[in-house]
């Protein structure tokens, strides 16, 4: 999968802003879009470990970050939710043309109001004869801007708590919905990110995932591959920079000599390749866990700290080795740091992460 990701996406080649159906359409063509989907509907049947190993693949080949995460979140936040929940004529309508590419999914949880605390949505869904009205606002829809189709949670019950949110798959063409236009942001730039709003939008009985007051655990069920899969790109992307400064680092020299004499640089390529090997073995034992059925939070939890803020960490060292150069938009190191310092935000920031491992660890 790494040499063909290479030929679709050869090095040097500018992303898109936001990225082109021709784009999306390859990354159908080589089965990254329904991974882990049945092959029923086009996908490639694949458990969790298989499916990060894929896109660990597809970081490491692509430069184009913010295609990587747009793939991730298109899959794992949209589709697995519809693969898992939904009715099989919800799944026959959609999860071919997800598959294949010829569909967008947009997933559309996070509020103004409501980030790491998904619990108040104020996003409703009023029960009306045959289905739901809904009124209210997402922000940072990963896809929105582009999407065919929305994946959304909305407050059906205010008193019932996390028992009071119910999931929904609404075609973007719907009466009631408009996407806003694409947020200018500091990095992920190819992935087209925005608001989207519900004004009296009439979703059918036959669109709620699971049954009504089912959201929030429909939702975490999304996070967990989310969390774990997702981050495969970034642990391909942490590889493809270790490659890269190791490369420069033998080539570059000063004061006569290479910068990979200098213990300094040397040293602080072995952390960067530390990091790397930490966060891709945590992946695979997060996945594994998922694949055989074992409790799998506290692995996912960790594994999602590790890669995320060792992104963060290697792009910064990068730009620190590359020195000037890794200042410059043209060479490209100072862009993967723009790509990674979202990481440490969306599908739960670090410190959400370390709440979550710490009720694990009994504390």
């Amino acid at each position: 999968m790494l040499e063909d990701v290479r030929r679709a996406f050869p090095a040097g080649r500018v992303p898109q802003e936001p990225f082109s159906r021709t784009d999306w359409g390859t990354l159908g063509r080589l089965g990254l879009l329904g991974a882990c989907l049945p092959d029923k509907y086009g996908g490639l049947g694949l458990g969790a470990l298989d499916t990060a190993r894929l896109y660990e693949a597809l970081g490491e080949g692509c430069s184009d970050t913010g295609l990587v995460f747009a793939a991730s979140a298109h899959l794992f936040a949209c589709a697995v939710p519809i693969s898992e929940f939904g009715s099989d004529d919800l799944k026959s309508r959609w999860l071919p043309g997800i598959c294949s590419g010829e569909v967008i999914a947009g997933n559309a949880m996070t509020e103004a109001d409501a980030g790491s605390d998904v619990s108040k949505l104020r996003l409703t869904a009023t029960p009306v004869d045959g289905g739901h009205l809904l009124n209210g606002e997402k922000s940072f829809v990963s896809n929105g801007p582009a999407a065919g189709l929305f994946v959304t949670y909305a407050t059906t019950d205010p008193e019932a708590g996390h028992l009071g949110q119910t999931a929904f798959v609404i075609s973007a063409d719907t009466a009631g919905v408009r996407a806003g236009e694409p947020f200018d942001k500091m990095g992920l730039r190819s992935t087209p990110a925005g608001t989207v709003t519900f004004t009296d939008c009439f979703v059918p009985a036959r669109q709620v995932l699971g049954v009504p007051g089912m959201g929030a655990t429909i939702f975490q069920h999304s996070m967990g591959w989310e969390r774990a899969c997702l981050f495969a790109g970034y642990v391909g992307m942490m590889a493809r920079l270790v490659e890269r400064t190791v490369e420069h680092a033998r080539r570059r020299r000063q004061f006569g000599r290479r910068l990979a004499d200098f213990q300094a640089v040397s040293h602080r390529i072995v952390d960067m390749a530390m990091r790397l090997e930490t966060a891709r073995l945590l992946l695979y034992r997060a996945c594994w866990d998922m694949d055989q059925g074992r409790p799998a939070r506290l692995a996912v939890a960790l594994s999602k700290l590790a890669a995320s803020e060792g992104a963060v960490a290697n792009a910064l060292d990068a730009v620190r080795i590359f020195g000037g150069g890794g200042f410059l938009a043209d060479v490209g190191v100072e862009a993967e740091l723009r790509n990674a310092v979202p990481s440490l935000l969306f599908s739960g920031t670090s410190e959400i992460q370390k709440e979550l491992a710490a009720k694990e660890l009994g504390l």
